[in-house]
């Protein structure tokens, strides 16, 4: 067991898989690899930082070799839950296993649905069918100006979108809509997320803005991050780490509106805190390049984030410890936009690891949790 460490800096790199789960084909997910196809069809892939801690040893990696000393430890991690969302893979990081997956409503949500919420927000709705985000406010931007009716979409993941111009609709107002969805959708409707999408421009050249705001179902139990809480050890979640707990367990929410700036945010928090969990979901990776199958964007934000991991280590000390993992895969090289049920890395970096310590296969994200309870808890305790 460690001792004397006081933070531990987690960091999630969302949608970054590194291979197919032995279920993946239940998933339709039979042959993905987030990581190593990106790598091919790239001509290779330069992480040497990412590498230096042991990334090359998860699988074979275009570019990404096998060093002979790792600075960190280096597993890789498998689902035990149904399902393959954001809010799954985290959720079972801080150890809550879910039998069954999230609803999903490829051919929309049912009518008593949508007549109960255009009912209660006291409009019309557009759209109500699965769809590109970026496409549906081209097809119904423009009527959706016209009219005020929100537009409802969907997509391969558990998710109610609401899209609306903040011209027309007004962010505050949008979100009230939101909560409003969120209040309805429950029980067999019970999608994970209800989103806001908030987008500006005019017709033919509309941009989503960065008030995206999720709202999320509460976890259905307790997780680790209410253990802690209760146990008075700090816990706080920078960019989408709230709204994924629906504030459930975290001491100090940081909103980020993309990569670079949760990581100027984490490197702040680090910098300022006495200890606890600092947890950090970096989204760019999944929601401007997996979904939109943009493997050369994946590429270079990938190589964006590690050219920033020197700041992160000299940013730490001797009682912290670094992880980098992630939540599921979103292959962009295959034909689906959806996420991929893929195993994800485990790199962990710090003055008490091991250095080139394989930590083999984890059948569940959640030892990653349990490690984590072991360490803290302990460790306040000693400083007690």
């Amino acid at each position: 067991m460690l001792s004397n460490v006081r933070s531990i800096i987690l960091i999630t790199l969302d949608g970054l898989g590194i291979g197919e789960l032995p279920d993946a084909a239940m998933y339709g997910d039979t042959g993905s690899n987030t990581l190593g196809h990106i790598a091919e069809v790239t001509g290779g892939l330069r992480l040497p930082h990412l590498e230096a801690l042991g990334l090359g040893y998860l699988g074979n990696f275009q570019g990404i070799g096998r060093i002979s000393q790792p600075l960190g430890a280096f597993g890789k991690m498998a689902e035990a839950s149904a399902g393959k969302d954001s809010i799954t893979g985290h959720w079972e990081m801080m150890g809550i296993i879910l039998r069954n997956a999230f609803p999903t409503f490829p051919n929309g949500f049912p009518e008593d649905v949508i007549k109960h919420f255009a009912e209660t927000i006291g409009t019309g709705v557009l759209g109500n069918y699965p769809a590109s985000g970026t496409e549906i406010i081209k097809e119904l931007g423009e009527i959706h100006m016209v009219t005020g009716y929100p537009i409802i979409y969907t997509s391969a993941d558990s998710v109610f979108q609401v899209a609306a111009h903040e011209d027309i609709i007004p962010i505050g107002k949008l979100y009230q809509i939101c909560n409003i969805a969120r209040r309805i959708l429950t029980g067999v409707n019970g999608v994970a997320r209800v989103i806001a999408r908030p987008f500006n421009g005019k017709p033919g050249n509309f941009q989503r803005t960065s008030r995206r705001k999720d709202f999320s179902l509460p976890p259905p139990e307790s997780t680790l991050l209410d253990s802690l809480q209760a146990a008075a050890i700090p816990t706080t979640g920078i960019g989408k780490i709230g709204e994924i707990f629906a504030g459930q367990g975290i001491g100090e929410v940081i909103h980020a509106a993309n990569n670079e700036e949760s990581m100027d945010r984490m490197i702040e928090t680090i910098g300022r805190k006495k200890g606890g969990v600092i947890f950090t979901d970096l989204i760019d990776f999944d929601m401007l390049y997996g979904h939109r199958n943009d493997a050369v964007g994946f590429a270079n934000s990938l190589k964006a984030f590690d050219q920033r991991l020197p700041e992160i280590f000299n940013s730490i000390n001797e009682q912290d410890v670094l992880i980098i993992t992630a939540d599921h895969g979103c292959d962009p090289t295959t034909a689906s936009t959806d996420h991929s049920r893929e195993y994800v890395p485990l790199l962990i970096f710090g003055n008490q690891i091991n250095r080139g310590a394989n930590l083999g296969v984890r059948q569940t994200f959640s030892d990653l949790g349990q490690t984590i309870a072991e360490i803290l808890v302990q460790c306040f305790k000693d400083y007690d």
